[in-house]
């Protein structure tokens, strides 16, 4: 591992996801998690403020980066709910299948090397009749913006420790399997080729 991606990259990962942009739109669907909750890519715990502690059972956090996790800067014991951090990857999560209620996912589906694999992980997981949230940001619907995120992804994905700018969302979840209750998209302030979002609620079709 380059000296870049082991010190330079998890702070500005850090500091570009507590942007208020980002933050305003975890507000959006975090709170809808209910029950024993899985979290991909947990990074240093920005979600944990926005859970709901009054539907909430458990939490189960996973990350492949414990040097990201270590910047985390909320007490795990004052959530009002178990919590347990696990160092893994959404390809290979160590939990039992049928366990799941909720899956929340924000800024994570673009970092994940093998998508096909971690969706097929996330529905071995999910209860019957289970929900994923997620936040993303992903290709733009403008051509002109999307043929920068084509050409800026090679050089992008290197500076970014493997971010892509460029996935289709939606036809990622839908191709895995899931099939939207509702989904919401927009930009969000900030530069454009990485302000793309997309937000809402899936479930196993």
């Amino acid at each position: 591992m380059s000296l870049y991606n082991k010190y330079v990259l998890p702070p500005l990962i850090d500091w570009a996801c507590r942007l208020r942009p980002s933050a305003k739109q975890r507000e959006k669907v975090i709170p809808l998690a209910a029950g024993h909750v899985l979290e991909i890519g947990v990074g240093s715990g920005l979600n944990l403020p926005y859970y709901n502690p009054r539907q909430m059972s458990s939490l189960i956090a996973i990350d492949p980066e414990i040097r990201v996790w270590n910047r985390n800067r909320v007490n795990s014991e004052t959530l009002g709910f178990d919590f347990e951090f696990i160092e893994t990857v959404a390809e290979n999560l160590p939990l039992d299948s049928n366990s799941i209620d909720t899956i929340v996912t924000t800024y994570t589906i673009c970092s994940i090397k093998n998508t096909d694999e971690a969706f097929e992980e996330m529905r071995r997981v999910l209860k019957p009749g289970g929900r994923m949230i997620f936040n993303e940001h992903g290709k733009a619907p403008d051509p002109f913006v999307n043929q920068w995120q084509n050409r800026l992804n090679p050089l992008w994905g290197r500076l970014s420790g493997g971010c892509s700018l460029n996935k289709d969302i939606p036809g990622l979840i839908q191709s895995a399997g899931f099939r939207f209750e509702w989904l919401n998209s927009m930009y969000i302030p900030g530069w454009k080729p990485a302000s793309f979002n997309y937000w809402g609620v899936s479930t196993v079709k």
